[in-house]
């Protein structure tokens, strides 16, 4: 993987200590959006903050949280599943950085500097390879650094409203692959009623999680271990999906 400059590692440290300045603010006010806002609740939701307490006091392995994706908010919703506003600004390290399409948050100088504070890598899908790996360091950084990351390795929202492992991208199994002792904690989150993809959830869901511990291995080389280790983690969330399914039915 691309190895940082020392000015990469000097600005991540900025954006990182502005965005735990303000975390007190922003974190709460995303939070009560979403509950209060968009009437939005998570059933189970103790559960899934005391595992994920749990797992970030064990002893300090990177950990990659590897999540379905169906709408433009997943990754504030599975944050908000995961931890209160109150433990985040706390531990402001596990509260996950994101790595959103800058095409869809980071168009404008407002939204730039939102997406800033909040801990976000913005990322063009389809981009240039050498700035895609240039994200794709960073991101390694912070998760070495003893930081959370959320990805979606499906690398866009689902389609066909289901998880297809064949869209598995490369990139989540590099960073896997590069970064020493990284778990993966595979997390499934779905509203009730959420039959397919969407900008929003709709108002007043009710979501299921569902997370599951992963430490992905390969013996394969070069981009065939990176997609077989993207692949092994898809695979994951297509299990815990059929589940959900199931336990609907």
């Amino acid at each position: 993987m691309l190895r940082l400059e020392e000015s990469d590692r000097s600005r991540l440290a900025v954006q990182r200590a502005v965005g735990w300045l303000l975390a007190p603010l922003w974190t709460f006010a995303v939070a009560g959006l979403m509950r209060f806002g968009m009437g939005w609740r998570i059933a189970g939701l103790a559960e899934a903050r005391a595992r994920y307490r749990a797992l970030r006091e064990e002893a300090g392995a990177p950990l990659l949280i590897c999540a379905n994706h169906l709408t433009l908010v997943d990754s504030g919703l599975v944050a908000w599943a995961l931890g209160s506003p109150g433990y985040y600004v706390r531990h402001f390290s596990s509260l996950p950085w994101n790595i959103p399409e800058r095409r869809n948050f980071a168009s404008s100088w407002w939204s730039r500097a939102l997406i800033y504070v909040m801990k976000c890598l913005p990322i063009t899908r389809g981009g240039d390879r050498r700035e895609v790996a240039r994200v794709l360091a960073r991101v390694g950084h912070v998760l070495e650094e003893g930081d959370v990351v959320l990805v979606f390795p499906e690398a866009g929202r689902s389609r066909s409203g289901r998880i297809d492992v064949e869209a598995a991208a490369w990139g989540v199994g590099r960073l896997v692959g590069s970064v020493p002792r990284c778990r993966v904690l595979c997390v499934y989150l779905r509203g009730e009623g959420q039959a397919e993809f969407s900008d929003l959830p709709a108002r007043g869901e009710r979501f299921r999680i569902e997370a599951e511990l992963l430490e992905p291995k390969s013996d394969l080389a070069g981009l065939r271990r990176s997609m077989d280790l993207s692949r092994q983690i898809v695979t994951r969330l297509a299990e815990m999906e059929a589940r959900f399914f199931d336990a609907r039915a």
